[in-house]
């Protein structure tokens, strides 16, 4: 399944630019000078520990934060002065930020009308959806009252229901079932052959590997590597995983054994 009507950007141009970006709060540096690049139609994870800044990086490109200095472009316009540009971005953040009192449909269709949609388009677009992502809540029954795994699917069919161009993903698979991850994965690979940019940060490194071709790394606000797994390993680490790469480039060294074990 793809979604209808998706406006995509010409391969080769930028989808996403990063330039310089640093975000402090008060006396902590969130993210460091940060520099990226992202080809339209690119599907990139953006990986690194709890703390390495890549939630603020998120919230910085989709305009949620303000960075402290630097600029963020996504195609082609600075993210800070266009509100119409946010109509061509889809957002799933980690902490979903739902309209709990509302039902899943009443929910998209709040979300369908402020992206400017037909009405009809958001109600055939929810159903194709709902039957994708085999999500049936009852009719009166409130998002508040969904699973974590229902919020997980309603907070994704939001990022992408008015068919976005670009699509910022912020731990996507947390606490999703297997069918569920499977599911999603179908629909951000389709998206991507449609020319929708994909920028996706998950804990979870084996689910980037097999699903993004580029990658990003980030260390303490700093961006440690960028490319394909073959260019950041080289010809002398060739067929050596993710997770070997990721150790490498932020540590991981054992702390020792507990005294009790």
């Amino acid at each position: 399944m793809s979604v209808a009507g998706l406006s995509t950007e010409p391969r080769g141009s930028i989808a996403l630019e990063i330039d310089h970006v640093t975000k402090r709060f008060g006396d902590k540096v969130a993210v460091d000078d940060l520099s990226l690049k992202v080809d339209a139609g690119s599907f990139i994870g953006l990986l690194g520990r709890n703390g390495a800044g890549k939630s603020t990086t998120l919230k910085m490109a989709t305009g949620l934060i303000l960075p402290t200095s630097g600029t963020i472009r996504i195609l082609g316009v600075d993210i800070e002065s266009s509100l119409e540009l946010k109509r061509s971005v889809g957002v799933m953040p980690e902490d979903m930020a739902l309209l709990e009192m509302l039902t899943g449909p009443q929910y998209l269709r709040f979300v369908g009308r402020m992206y400017g949609m037909p009405e009809d388009e958001i109600a055939k677009r929810q159903v194709e959806l709902f039957e994708k992502l085999d999500l049936a809540p009852g009719p009166k029954t409130l998002i508040a009252d969904y699973s974590f795994g229902m919020k997980k699917k309603i907070s994704l069919i939001a990022a992408l229901i008015h068919g976005p161009r670009v699509v910022f993903l912020d731990e996507p698979f947390e606490g999703i079932d297997p069918v569920t991850s499977r599911t999603i994965k179908e629909i951000l690979l389709s998206l991507q052959k449609k020319g929708t940019t994909l920028v996706l940060t998950s804990h979870i490194l084996e689910v980037v590997e097999r699903l993004c071709p580029l990658i990003a790394i980030l260390d303490g606000g700093k961006l440690k590597a960028h490319g394909t797994l073959a260019e950041l390993h080289g010809a002398a680490g060739a067929g050596r995983s993710l997770e070997a790469l990721f150790f490498d480039l932020v540590g991981g060294v054992s702390k020792g054994d507990l005294s009790w074990l």
